[in-house]
């Protein structure tokens, strides 16, 4: 009330302050919220980007290990398709092009005409890259989806199991000759696509 006992109306000076005090606030919540989701996705992008190039390293070694001087037992021409799965996107499409192809056509030619000249260790990787080069588009687009996630977390844990059992157990798995790095890209193997699988659940 004023002094006269009328209403003191607010000026236009008052009302607009308090309305960019309240909107500046509200922008600045949403900013903050903004921030936070940002960091969330682009931390569980990171990492699932980081163990999928990290799985993929470690079956390429496996399988060049196995190819040379390894020599296990276990069924290591399963991880041509889990290469084939899990292939950062980037890699999958040079070698799905014209590169893939030439490489293909050397490999073929080599086996068909020179196979005395054709090592028995090229053999798995020729495989993968023949897979990538004729595979169908619809059964590249499995890729990332859940069959794909699925059918990659069967492969790490079958050859996990495999790997821990040969060893009499998991202790014993990294006390072999190359038993540490051996063991982590196997257990690498199968934390990729399980965190794929909560990814894709969650």
């Amino acid at each position: 009330m004023g002094k006269f006992g009328l209403l003191e109306m607010k000026t236009s000076d008052d009302v607009s302050t308090s309305d960019l005090r309240s909107d500046f606030q509200e922008v600045g919540v949403a900013m903050r919220k903004l921030a936070n989701h940002t960091v969330g996705l682009l931390g569980t992008g990171l990492l699932t980007s980081l163990l999928q190039w990290l799985a993929t390293i470690a079956a390429i070694y496996l399988l060049v290990l196995d190819r040379t001087n390894w020599r296990t037992n276990m069924l290591t021409s399963l991880l041509v398709p889990y290469i084939f799965l899990n292939l950062p996107s980037l890699i999958f499409n040079i070698f799905r092009g014209e590169i893939g192809k030439w490489i293909a056509f050397v490999a073929v030619v080599l086996r068909l005409f020179f196979p005395r000249h054709f090592p028995d260790w090229l053999e798995m990787p020729g495989s993968l890259i023949l897979l990538l080069v004729v595979t169908p588009h619809l059964i590249v687009e499995i890729r990332g989806w859940w069959i794909g996630v699925i059918i990659s977390l069967i492969i790490g844990a079958y050859l996990l199991q495999e790997h821990i059992r040969k060893n009499g157990g998991f202790r014993n798995a990294f006390a072999e000759r190359r038993g540490v790095s051996n063991t982590i890209g196997i257990i690498l193997l199968f934390i990729s696509p399980l965190w794929e699988l909560i990814k894709l659940v969650l």
